[in-house]
């Protein structure tokens, strides 16, 4: 004779019975999960399991119900969203315990996402640094901007390396930027595409460093709560050894064992909190040696306060990619050209040729020891070259687009 299988007590909301039957699907069964969590056990719970059992943490609601549920039908079985409730219910504590653990699971991650942005910004402090392009490239876009403006400024506002691609010349009309590698690679033919020399400047741009400070401070306050609850935790478990220890006279085995976790905690902490101190020491220098960059690059003081980390390393990687596409794109101009004159040589009777032919070496030397002496010049100074023909001119032919004062 068969029996009919009684129906299941069930008190939740269908919508909070779904969420605890797929979260049970994905964690051990109720029974386990007692010991598992005193003991803080890592080979029975990781650290998703902790986080959903964060999330099924019953409310005083929701066990008063279970419980009244119970004791109408004491013959019927509990559904097994309330029978997980109940069960993680009976254990004291649940939600510092959860705190706890995750904490000590997090912590690695939790400095990580503060150290690699210092460690990005340091690096990348110490790349501009080195970069001998990048002083050159200063160097070169300062001349010019004192050249077309008729000053002698010391310095210039980085913002400005934006603009480069944007100012063109009344010419040929094209990007300053591209004057600016044309002189570059004459002067310092050794001189890099920049962009390869400052990998570090790009990742840190990526970085929000408001967003690390607010990191920094709240794993410090989550450090301060975890000692917190961990005295509270200790006090209540030594109060329930006493009174199993008085009752039965031996230990409890809902207590965790010895060299589990859970006994190691106060331990870890205390390395946590060693940790965070050299993290907070790492922020405070790192970001006064940023400060203290910007100072060296002609920033005022005003402006350093205001001047954020990752748009100042967003703007020199910006530039970096430009300078580089357009310096790609002048050797590549000069590969063609080489590969035209190449095939394309003149004749030894040509005019071109003849004027090659009785121009000595001492000649081309002098010639381009000129030239660079010209670029190299740091004021500009147009001076008249007595050798060559002067024609008689009006004023309004002299004055040009290069009289013109051009304002960055």
């Amino acid at each position: 004779m068969c029996t009919l299988k009684q129906p299941s007590v069930s008190v939740l909301g269908m919508k909070r019975s779904n969420i605890i039957t797929i979260a049970l699907s994905s964690l051990p069964p109720p029974r386990l999960l007692p010991p598992a969590i005193y003991s803080m056990d890592g080979s029975v719970l990781d650290r998703d399991d902790v986080q959903r059992l964060k999330e099924l943490i019953p409310t005083e609601e929701e066990l008063s119900l279970i419980k009244e549920a119970k004791a109408l039908n004491p013959h019927s079985p509990l559904a097994p969203a309330e029978l997980c409730l109940l069960t993680l219910g009976e254990i004291p504590h649940l939600n510092s315990r959860l705190q706890l653990w995750a904490f000590a699971l997090d912590y690695d991650s939790l400095e990580r996402e503060v150290a690699e942005p210092l460690f990005h910004l340091k690096l990348a402090m110490e790349q501009l640094a080195a970069s001998q392009t990048f002083r050159c490239i200063l160097a070169t876009v300062l001349a010019i901007g004192n050249f077309l403006n008729g000053c002698k400024a010391r310095g210039f506002e980085l913002s400005y390396l934006g603009k480069l691609s944007q100012v063109r010349d009344t010419y040929t009309r094209q990007p300053l930027l591209l004057h600016v590698c044309v002189l570059l690679l004459q002067l310092y033919p050794q001189s890099s595409d920049l962009y390869s020399d400052i990998t570090a400047v790009t990742k840190a741009g990526k970085f929000d460093y408001s967003l690390v400070q607010s990191n920094l401070s709240q794993l410090e306050a989550l450090c301060k709560a975890s000692w917190e609850q961990l005295k509270i935790l200790d006090k209540a478990e030594k109060k329930t050894k006493d009174r199993n220890e008085k009752n039965r006279g031996g230990g409890s085995d809902a207590l965790a064992s010895e060299g589990s976790l859970r006994h190691r905690l106060p331990n870890i902490f205390k390395e946590c909190e060693e940790r965070l101190k050299v993290l907070k020491a790492v922020h405070r220098r790192v970001i006064n040696r940023f400060h203290s960059f910007l100072l060296f690059l002609g920033y005022s003081r005003a402006m350093v306060r205001d001047t954020k980390a990752e748009d100042f390393c967003k703007t020199i990687s910006n530039f970096s990619l430009e300078y580089r596409s357009t310096r790609q794109a002048v050797l590549m101009q000069r590969e063609r050209e080489c590969q035209k004159s190449g095939s394309e040589s003149p004749g030894p009777n040509t005019p071109v040729g003849r004027r090659k032919r009785q121009q000595t070496p001492a000649e081309e030397n002098e010639e381009q020891c000129k030239l660079e002496e010209v670029l190299k010049t740091p004021d500009f100074n147009l001076r008249l070259d007595s050798s060559l023909p002067r024609n008689r001119r009006k004023i309004t032919d002299i004055t040009g687009p290069f009289s013109r004062k051009m304002k960055w």
